[in-house]
């Protein structure tokens, strides 16, 4: 059997899959392993390098830093959201004027890479007479290069949609910008809600690139406490401490995005058992003659 994109492999390529796979899971098992003992070996797990933890005022700046992260993502999401969805939008538009200018400017700040925007923004803005802080050049940098992919994310969402769903609207009457705003874009959120996740903890881990602008975020805050000798220069603990931090807040991010994806299917579910329970109550009132 075969579809359209690849034949079905037969009993001898299923077992030879499943034995690549073993062997690519006993690799990166044993390079695990080989990393944690030569962790283990170089003396990076020895309690003097673990004390830092043990300081109240460490553990304070620690949750200071990640404030700073998600001070950052928040206001970064937020940002890129309304600006992809402002510009997919403008891709989408009847005027081609518009949407050259929107396609112009999603195609320009998806090339350029983020660090790059923020060291414009950090350093460029001031000689041009703008004052900037490391908290403004990384926000406007992760709303501009996400934004970006966002606003091509919401496009595909919403011309992956059936046509009968715009026309229906402009049947009622409604302007484009209300079918777009209304019908069109709500739905196109939802289906892509697992892509628009995935590229908010893309984002929430952008935010690491700050410190090289001396944002006081998390991986800040490590290569701070790394480079104390009071400490033995906890570098490689400091690293695995913010790395597990960051890890946390990730796997959280995306319990949101199944719980959301959850009630979603919950909600049509619903939407579709009501609409058959009334056309049930409609056929049992035109078979029983028509009214109460």
């Amino acid at each position: 059997m075969s579809n359209v994109l690849f034949d079905i492999p037969g009993p001898k390529a299923r077992l030879r899959y499943r034995a690549f796979a073993v062997i690519g899971v006993v690799a990166v098992v044993a390079l695990i392993a080989f990393v944690v003992y030569r962790f283990y070996d170089s003396g990076q797990f020895a309690p003097s390098k673990w004390e830092w933890l043990e300081y109240a005022q460490v553990q304070e700046d620690l949750l200071s830093a990640t404030w700073f992260t998600l001070k950052a993502f928040g206001a970064g999401a937020v940002l890129a959201l309304i600006f992809g969805a402002i510009f997919a939008a403008g891709r989408l538009s009847d005027h081609a004027w518009l949407r050259g200018i929107a396609g112009v400017v999603v195609e320009f700040f998806r090339a350029i890479p983020l660090l790059v925007l923020m060291f414009l923004f950090y350093y460029g803005l001031p000689i041009a007479g703008v004052q900037t802080t490391p908290f403004l050049a990384v926000v406007l940098g992760l709303m501009l290069y996400n934004g970006s992919v966002l606003a091509e994310i919401f496009r595909a969402g919403i011309q992956s949609l059936p046509r009968g769903q715009a026309e229906a609207a402009y049947a009622l009457g409604m302007r484009k910008t209300r079918v777009m705003i209304s019908v069109l874009l709500p739905q196109a959120i939802r289906a892509m809600l697992p892509t628009i996740i995935s590229q908010l903890v893309v984002l929430l881990k952008d935010t690491a690139l700050g410190f090289l602008i001396t944002y006081q975020e998390l991986l800040y805050y490590a290569k701070f406490i790394g480079s104390q000798g009071d400490f033995a220069r906890p570098i490689v603990p400091s690293t695995l401490v913010v790395g597990a931090i960051y890890v946390v807040m990730c796997l959280l991010l995306t319990a949101l995005a199944n719980y959301l994806e959850k009630r979603n299917r919950r909600n049509k579910k619903v939407i579709k058992t009501t609409g058959d329970k009334a056309k049930e109550i409609a056929l049992v009132a035109d078979a029983g003659g028509g009214g109460v």
